[in-house]
C-alpha cells in the first residue's frame, strides 16, 4: 500500500515565497490576492496549505473581490480549516476595503456619472441575498454628503417609506439625491414597483425642491441606471 504523501506546509517553503516573509521583503503589493487572504486565515487544513485553501475560496467566487466581499459566515465556515474566527477575519478585512473605496469617493470625487454612482453603491450593498434599498445625498455640486440605508427587504422586494428618505435629505440639507437598490436574482429590468416609488420620490422631492438625479438598480457585477436609459419618469 502507498504510503500517504505529506502535504509541504508553508513553514516548508523556501522563505522569500511564504507570504508574511514575502510581504517584508517585498512589500504587500507584491502578494497575489490568495496570498494575502492566507495571510488572515494562518492556516489552512490537513491537506491544504492556507494559500491552497485561499486559492479555492477565490476560485468559488470566481476570483472576484466583489463577489467574495458578499459571501457570508456561514458559508465561509463550510471549507474544512476556515472557523468562525478565520471568517470574521476575512469578512472584516474585505469591509475595511469597501469603506476605504467609500471614503475616497468621499473625498476626491463629486459624482458626474452613473458609473461613478455605481462603485459608489458598490460599498454601499452589503449582501446580494437580500434587497437593501438606499439614498445618497448630495450637494449643489453633486459632492457627497451622505448615504442612508433606508430600507432592507427579502429576496425579492422591500419596502420604502418617502418619508424616511425627505426626512433623512432635510436633515443633510442636500440638493439631490441618488436612489440605489439591487435585485438579488441578478434581473437588473425595472419592475413596476421600482417605477412607482421612483415616481413617488421625484415627485415629493420635485415640492421640497430636492432632485432625484437618478436610481440605480444593481446586480452582482453590473447595474442599470433609470437615467443613462432615458427612462420615461426622466424625460
Amino acid at each position: 500500500m502507498d504510503k500517504e504523501v505529506k502535504k509541504l506546509g508553508i513553514k516548508d517553503w523556501d522563505e522569500n515565497d511564504r507570504p508574511r516573509e514575502k510581504m517584508l521583503l517585498k512589500g504587500r503589493k507584491a502578494l497575489s490576492d490568495a496570498e494575502l487572504i492566507a495571510i488572515l486565515l494562518g492556516s489552512g487544513n490537513r491537506k491544504e496549505t492556507a494559500v491552497d485553501l485561499a486559492q479555492r475560496i477565490l476560485s468559488d467566487k470566481k476570483n472576484n473581490l466583489n463577489e467574495l466581499s458578499l459571501i457570508s459566515i456561514s458559508e465561509l465556515v463550510k471549507y474544512q480549516g476556515v472557523g468562525d474566527a478565520k471568517a470574521i477575519s476575512i469578512l472584516a478585512a474585505l469591509e475595511l476595503g469597501n469603506r476605504r473605496l467609500k471614503a475616497q469617493v468621499l473625498e476626491r470625487y463629486k459624482i458626474t456619472s452613473s458609473q461613478e454612482a455605481y462603485k459608489y453603491a458598490q460599498s454601499l450593498i452589503s449582501s446580494a441575498h437580500q434587497e437593501e434599498f438606499w439614498a445618497i445625498f448630495m450637494d449643489r455640486s453633486n459632492k457627497i454628503i451622505a448615504d442612508k440605508q433606508i430600507s432592507m427587504g427579502g429576496l425579492s422586494s422591500t419596502i420604502v417609506d418617502p418619508k424616511v428618505v425627505f426626512i433623512a435629505a432635510l436633515e443633510y440639507k442636500a440638493s439631490g439625491m441618488i436612489l440605489v437598490h439591487n435585485h438579488p436574482s441578478g434581473n437588473l429590468v425595472p419592475s413596476s414597483a421600482d417605477d412607482k416609488i421612483t415616481e413617488r420620490l421625484i415627485n415629493a422631492g420635485k415640492l421640497l425642491e430636492i432632485q432625484v438625479l437618478d436610481h440605480l438598480i444593481l446586480g452582482s457585477n453590473s447595474y442599470y441606471s433609470y437615467q443613462d436609459s432615458s427612462h420615461q419618469l426622466f424625460l
